[in-house]
């Protein structure tokens, strides 16, 4: 990945102080656009910042159906409970031996 360096100037925002990015950086990099995160200080010169961007309407999509999905599995337990198969050992193993080997990629 090819690192791209912007350069930033100081800001006063209200009665914050803080650093400006350039237009390039908003469109190089628009889901850190209006991120949160933290800066940690390394020296007196060096900060490292982290962001943490804002939800997508995807990961908003994505967790909306994931609560509807626990939802409908509460719901089948609470009316069949009798249909509950406890999660053994063998089906662990069974599960380890299926996924020996694979890889992922992050």
């Amino acid at each position: 990945m090819t690192h791209k360096t912007y350069g930033i100037s100081p800001a006063k925002i209200g009665n914050q102080d803080g650093f400006r990015f350039p237009r390039a950086f908003s469109r190089d990099y628009p889901h850190l656009v209006n991120a949160s995160g933290e800066v940690e200080v390394l020296d007196e010169k060096t900060l490292l910042v982290r962001l943490d961007p804002a939800p997508t309407a995807a990961d908003e999509d994505a967790s909306l159906m994931m609560g509807l999905f626990l939802e409908f599995l509460m719901h089948q337990v609470v009316e069949q409970p009798e249909t509950l198969v406890p999660y053994t050992e063998e089906m662990s193993q069974e599960l380890d031996a299926l996924l020996a080997g694979v890889t992922v990629e992050a």
